[in-house]
């Protein structure tokens, strides 16, 4: 960018701020904070920001301000992006991106339930254990930790209970062996009607493992299958 343009952007830039609100002057200040001088992240921020101005053009005002309620910053995008408007230009795009917003949505949606989640080192002094047994728990099946890619693992709190994990985890997840600590996660916290409507993690904290150990197995038959 040669020496007027960037004057130029540096002018523009000044009256857009002079009246903006303080939250939305601070958000990107960390942000340009974040890009710092990697090209890589500079390129992510100019596309994520071309993608924000698009979506607050196609979205009605009253939408936006639903989506600000919304429990988490990541809930809010979410929501704006569920939006008709929103949705018709992302799947005309890309056909499978409302598809992606749904996985997001229920991730975002694991990650909030309960207590939300817990570091390896959170979960260990809970338990009483270093962050090392506790890896190797998850390592056999017997925790769930929620793979966040680079960021690693999110153990979800509710595995934490008045004595130690729910009675019966180790067995239930020994029998979702197959699924992924999201599919597990989902299972537990989903209201079944072979449980009238509970979740098969409020029967193992009455002690009904056997029974959520029998619909665990109906669902590793339907992967299975």
């Amino acid at each position: 960018m040669s020496g007027p343009a960037i004057a130029t952007t540096q002018s523009r830039i000044r009256s857009r701020t002079k009246d903006a609100p303080a939250n939305a002057v601070d958000a990107a200040i960390r942000l340009l904070d974040a890009v710092g001088g990697s090209p890589a992240n500079a390129a992510f921020a100019a596309r994520a920001l071309d993608a924000l101005s698009d979506l607050a053009e196609r979205t009605g005002e009253a939408a936006l301000t639903d989506a600000t309620g919304a429990p988490s910053n990541v809930a809010a995008l979410l929501q704006a992006l569920d939006r008709p408007e929103a949705l018709a230009e992302v799947r005309r795009r890309d056909p499978l991106a409302p598809a992606r917003l749904r996985g997001l949505r229920a991730q975002d949606w694991l990650l909030r339930q309960e207590g939300g989640t817990l570091s390896a080192v959170q979960i260990g002094e809970a338990l009483g254990i270093t962050r090392q047994a506790v890896d190797r728990r998850r390592q056999r099946g017997a925790l769930i930790g929620l793979d966040l890619g680079r960021r690693g693992y999110a153990y979800p709190a509710w595995q934490i209970g008045p004595h130690g994990t729910p009675p019966g985890l180790p067995e239930v997840l020994a029998v979702l062996r197959d699924e992924s600590s999201w599919g597990q996660a989902a299972f537990l916290l989903s209201r079944s009607v072979w449980l009238d409507g509970d979740t098969p993690l409020a029967a193992l904290r009455r002690g009904d493992i056997q029974r959520v150990k029998e619909i665990a197995s109906l669902l590793g038959d339907q992967v299975a299958d």
